[in-house]
């Protein structure tokens, strides 16, 4: 059987330790972060920290690129996407007991699985770096009135992308969601640069 994604809530802010047991298991994680540089008097001490050996420290929220040190700090602050083997979803519910749970469907019979398009086209977006990300819990978003699917053509990373067109705060806005979930809204893009897609 094939691996599916499936979606993690996390209690009190530990998605980094949900991310490192996850790993342990050898399942693929995913959620989305910003990158902070770490700079002056604390580059100095998380550079000695993250030299020093120590496996009952979580160190997995800094990214080392040469010399410099990144601080990981998650968009959202509970949410975890894992993909993994149907089999392997109860022993992630008995590790994350008491810290979180696996989201289940609508009829609450079943793990809710995430379609692989739409985690494709997500994590193509909220990881590109490009400018005027913004993030919308699923609640949020349905307030704004849904316009045409399209894709982006412009080159640039997000080039591809497919999604709705959403006006949101008075522009109108490329929106990708994991329905249920999540969704992220790009910067304005010029209509030149988007082609409709059939549903």
């Amino acid at each position: 059987m094939g691996k599916n994604w499936y979606a993690l809530k996390v209690f009190f802010n530990k998605v980094f330790e949900a991310e490192a047991s996850l790993e342990e298991m050898g399942i693929e994680t995913y959620f989305p972060v910003s990158l902070k540089e770490i700079k002056g008097e604390e580059f100095f001490r998380i550079k000695k920290r993250l030299s020093t050996p120590d496996n009952s420290r979580n160190d997995n929220q800094y990214i080392c690129e040469g010399p410099r040190i990144f601080k990981r700090a998650p968009v959202v602050n509970s949410l975890v996407f894992f993909r993994t083997e149907p089999k392997n979803v109860s022993a992630v519910s008995e590790m994350i007991r008491g810290r979180g749970f696996v989201y289940m469907n609508a009829e609450r019979q079943k793990p809710a699985i995430i379609p692989e398009r739409q985690m494709e086209m997500f994590r193509m977006v909220s990881s590109s770096g490009a400018d005027g990300l913004e993030f919308f819990s699923e609640k949020s978003i349905v307030s704004y009135a849904k316009g045409d699917r399209v894709r982006v053509t412009m080159d640039g990373p997000l080039k591809g992308a497919e999604g709705y067109i959403k006006r949101i705060k008075k522009d109108r806005r490329l929106l990708v969601a994991i329905e249920g979930f999540i969704a992220v809204a790009t910067a304005h893009i010029p209509p030149e640069y988007l082609e409709k897609v059939q549903e």
